[in-house]
């Protein structure tokens, strides 16, 4: 899935404009971008949480020469999925969860008599 594909997806569900939809999307982005930027973390309950790691220097090598090169240190975002995001991708797809949209099958019983 594209931002685009994104977009569209919220443009239909919501029922907003195209134009809406991407001023959405961008803010949810760009907020993310700004939290990580400062060292915040983020947590999205049920999907799960951003945040940013520390790689130290290190020396690489440039591969079409093999010349050594010094890499410096960085920070690097890094995405952690919560345990019902693990459990809804390996889910099997015959039976969408509730949480991804579909509705619960409601329970089988004998009629009354």
């Amino acid at each position: 899935m594209t931002k685009a594909d994104l977009i569209d997806e919220v443009s239909r569900v919501v029922e907003l404009t195209r134009k809406d939809s991407e001023v959405i999307v961008e803010t949810i982005f760009g907020s993310i971008v700004r939290s990580l930027h400062t060292g915040d973390k983020i947590e999205i309950r049920g999907f799960g949480s951003f945040r940013t790691r520390q790689r130290n220097p290190r020396i690489g090598r440039n591969p079409k020469t093999g010349d050594r090169v010094e890499v410096p240190a960085k920070k690097i975002p890094f995405f952690k999925p919560s345990k019902e995001l693990k459990d809804l991708v390996n889910s099997s797809p015959a039976q969408p969860s509730p949480a991804a949209g579909g509705a619960p099958s409601p329970p089988h019983s004998a009629p009354a008599q």
